[in-house]
């Protein structure tokens, strides 16, 4: 197994940098450069949809160092590989023509829908108490198919929660690259924990998959997070709805690592809810995006973007280490403190917004 995670490693990162070099350099003479100014950046023109790289570097290796022995975690594999192309096709379209937020709402939760008829859905949760609460309750049949009601609403949240939370970290750049890499370093490192400890032949099966998978993806990311963060390339929205969508599935058949992944994501998650609340509240759609999340609000107050990334990696980093190392209770602690935390921010960067706009009158 370490030698094959050393292998995965090596290979991850080298042909990442590799793709990333050669089509750095074919954009910049294809001319496929975005322009800075329509987002207010002083910078010159760099290459776009890079995403492209992930998606060709995710399919080599996964395929090469996915065992597919295992029907079952082969026809998973196979579903997150087709169901990422569909999803990263969508936000191509939407990077190209605006697609309105409503339409893409709707299209997402068509496919979340597609994606819980298969093999890949929340049936239960568990819950601080150690107690297995099952969700498949209520159902309704179509086509000799049984749809159970409260999984496929959980499932369509879960997909949806997760792919804005990622979404909105996005706008400074480095930022999204570092919350990806953390999250997937943490669910591999809790699987191989699991695959050494545990003898139940199932759960080392699983574990060897999720371990490939990410072990891949985090060494994948790497080159990226060091091109991302310098701003000599730029993903587009693309990649973000794949990150968005293979962290959200992994969660899921990883054992329902929900908890673990909302810590490393709260902070942002803490925000939308709360930028949702005051849209709403404010009489806006809560779909259309603005400068009014956390980090645009700590930018407006006089951070710099390094700043602002020195203080997400830090919380990050903190919430890692409680991911790791504290029990489903304390996880919950967590949360409320975060939550308090974030409003509290906030309401400070509010305070402060206004009387500056007050001194410039």
């Amino acid at each position: 197994m370490l030698i094959n995670i050393l292998i995965t490693f090596l290979s991850s990162i080298v042909l990442s940098l590799l793709l990333i070099i050669v089509f750095k350099t074919l954009f910049y003479k294809l001319k496929i450069l975005d322009n800075p100014k329509k987002y207010w950046k002083k910078r010159d023109p760099i290459p776009y949809s890079m995403w492209i790289v992930i998606f060709i570097s995710f399919l080599i290796l996964s395929f090469f160092t996915i065992e597919h022995n295992n029907q079952v975690l082969t026809e998973k594999y196979y579903l997150i590989l087709i169901f990422w192309w569909l999803i990263t096709f969508v936000s191509f379209i939407d990077d190209m023509l605006n697609v309105s937020p409503k339409i893409r709402l709707v299209i997402q939760i068509i496919i979340w829908i597609i994606i819980w008829i298969t093999s890949i859905k929340v049936d239960y949760i568990s819950n601080i108490f150690g107690w297995i609460i099952d969700l498949k309750t209520y159902f309704f049949t179509i086509f000799s198919i049984q749809i159970y009601i409260i999984p496929l609403i959980f499932t369509i949240i879960w997909y949806v929660f997760v792919f804005n939370a990622i979404n909105w970290t996005d706008w400074i750049q480095g930022n999204t690259s570092w919350l990806s890499i953390i999250s997937f370093f943490i669910i591999f490192l809790l699987w191989l924990k699991l695959f050494f400890t545990d003898s139940y032949e199932w759960w080392k099966e699983n574990s060897e998959f999720i371990i490939s998978i990410t072990t891949t993806l985090v060494w994948v990311l790497i080159p990226f997070w060091y091109f991302d963060i310098k701003e000599k390339i730029l993903m587009w929205d693309s990649w973000t709805m794949f990150l968005g969508f293979i962290l959200a599935t992994i969660a899921i058949i990883s054992g329902w690592k929900i908890a673990t992944v909302l810590v490393v994501f709260w902070i942002y998650s803490v925000d939308a809810i709360y930028v949702l609340i005051k849209r709403i509240y404010n009489w806006k759609n809560p779909l259309k995006w603005d400068f009014t999340h956390l980090h645009h609000r700590l930018l407006d107050i006089g951070l710099t973007n390094k700043q602002v990334l020195f203080l997400v990696y830090s919380l990050s980093f903190f919430f890692w280490l409680t991911a790791l190392f504290l029990d489903k209770t304390w996880k919950i602690i967590v949360f409320f403190i975060i939550t308090i935390v974030v409003i509290f921010i906030n309401k400070i960067i509010e305070s402060i917004s206004k009387t500056k706009r007050k001194l410039k009158k």
